[in-house]
């Protein structure tokens, strides 16, 4: 049966068009993976050496398991940022004569074969192999090689525990970032020692190698737990239950004065304010805006006068970009309906640039303040701020022509990648290094002035010639019209 299910799985992602228009994607991320297992051989092959020379009077071994607790936060936030629980379409075969069982381990089997899983290994192993060669006892260090073995399995099974817990959260971020910290802060102030005890743990158990069933059974505890969760779901009515949530209205009677476009305004702002993804996408408003507050407050970053550009193109235009690069995925689910009414798609695509203007000028008002860090960072912000509504917006709209992945607006927002494709890498090309890499061009050749003068003009271009490059980003619109609805009713 299982071979039955890794048959199916690799039948429907090859046959899928999304295999075909994400090749690119596939193969940056295949150069990402390959210069991230280079740097864990290298670090794994000469660790042992490296602490020789940085710590002489220690033993390498003792070191790195004192550490190992900063890789178990490390490892835990960057899987649950990036690493989801494999599935599998599991409806059709609810209907067959299969057990759930069956179809839950195979899930959750699947989930051990990650290459966040097999990523550690290529410093665990050198690492062991260096111990080896160095003299260190052969059982305690089999011992320790399995036992971090296991922990990436604990790590991995633990992670999906904390996706189904927060879940159903906004912001879900916020407790696992709350609790790293947490721990990280009880092991800095010397509260609670966690990196001690871990380490020490660690020795006691490659030292005693009857101990490693403690973290094998952690381990199973972990899986069956999971096994629990995901079985308690595996039914074909879990899917088919409406979710009955009470609406509370707003008043958008505001938007009428903006006359044939109001009611697709009043529809990207119910959308926005109404799903999960959209939500709190929202609310990391904030982090635009205080953006530049990781880096003003420090004298260094006052003296790079080409940052100002960047920082200011960012946090005026956080908004325009991540809400942006999106259209029109955003209304991916009703596409196909939207499209068959009798509508201009100018006034559709009018409605997402006013919204995306009106976020540029409420950011750069809210973001004046940082006058108070000097003169030049708020003209340099007012400077990013038209080049955001004459340049980016029109960059981001004629780059939304392009995108041809559904997007579930069910899903959180924070370092979710659904619907990211090569556009939107790509994009980021004319929206910040573009800008960023001009005005930093013209402060060294010319100065300020004519930096700041370069990044207005060209957004007053932008803003002159904007009915005109509006009709062109429609016709490519409709260009792909047809493109859009049959990549909108593919699941990725």
């Amino acid at each position: 049966m299982i071979k039955h299910f890794i048959n199916l799985e690799w039948k429907q992602y090859f046959r899928s068009s999304y295999w075909q228009k994400s090749i690119v994607i596939n193969i940056l991320m295949v150069f990402f993976a390959l210069y991230f297992v280079g740097m864990f051989l290298f670090l794994g092959a000469f660790l042992f050496k490296i602490l020789g020379k940085l710590v002489p009077d220690q033993d390498p071994f003792v070191v790195v398991n004192s550490y190992i607790f900063y890789w178990f936060i490390g490892d835990l936030l960057m899987r649950f940022f990036l690493q989801k629980l494999p599935v599998m379409s599991v409806k059709p075969l609810l209907t067959q004569p299969i057990k759930r069982s069956t179809v839950v381990n195979y899930v959750l089997g699947k989930s051990a074969l990650s290459f966040f899983n097999f990523l550690p290994l290529f410093a665990i192993i050198p690492f062991s192999i260096s111990l080896l060669s160095n003299g260190y006892d052969t059982s305690t260090v089999l011992t320790w090689m399995f036992t971090m073995i296991i922990i990436v399995l604990i790590i991995n099974f633990l992670n999906f525990i904390i996706e189904a817990f927060s879940a159903e959260r906004e912001l879900s971020f916020l407790p696992i970032i709350v609790v790293a910290g947490a721990l990280y802060g009880l092991d800095y102030f010397n509260i609670f020692p966690m990196k001690s005890i871990i380490g020490e743990s660690l020795m006691s158990v490659a030292s005693n190698p009857i101990l490693i069933l403690i973290p094998i059974a952690i381990l199973l505890l972990f899986y069956g737990y999971n096994y629990k969760i995901l079985k308690s779901k595996l039914f074909l009515d879990s899917s088919l239950k409406s979710k009955v949530t009470e609406v509370n209205a707003s008043d958008l009677s505001w938007t009428k004065r903006f006359g044939d476009i109001a009611p697709f305004m009043q529809l990207d702002l119910k959308l926005i304010w109404r799903n999960k993804r959209t939500k709190s996408m929202a609310m990391l408003l904030v982090i635009g805006l205080l953006y530049g507050l990781f880096f003003y407050p420090q004298p260094m970053y006052r003296d790079m006068e080409f940052m100002f550009a960047f920082i200011g193109v960012f946090s005026t235009g956080f908004f325009l970009i991540n809400f942006g690069q999106f259209i029109p995925a955003w209304d991916s689910g009703y596409y196909k309906m939207l499209m068959s009414q009798n509508i201009k798609y100018e006034q559709y695509l009018r409605s997402k640039f006013i919204l995306m203007i009106m976020s540029v000028v409420i950011l750069f008002v809210l973001g004046i303040p940082y006058v108070y860090f000097g003169w030049k960072i708020l003209i340099a912000h007012f400077a990013a701020a038209i080049y955001n509504i004459g340049v980016n917006s029109h960059v981001i709209l004629f780059g939304g022509s392009f995108n041809r992945k559904k997007i579930d607006l069910d899903k959180k927002a924070a370092f979710n990648y659904q619907g990211t494709g090569a556009v939107q890498w790509l994009i980021g090309i004319p929206l910040m290094v573009l800008p960023m890499g001009l005005f930093g061009l013209t402060n060294w050749l010319v100065g300020f002035e004519a930096a700041i003068a370069l990044l207005m003009v060209l957004g007053i271009v932008g803003i002159v010639l904007h009915k005109k490059l509006m009709r062109f980003i429609t016709q490519k619109y409709l260009d792909s019209k047809y493109k859009m609805i049959d990549a909108f009713g593919q699941d990725n």
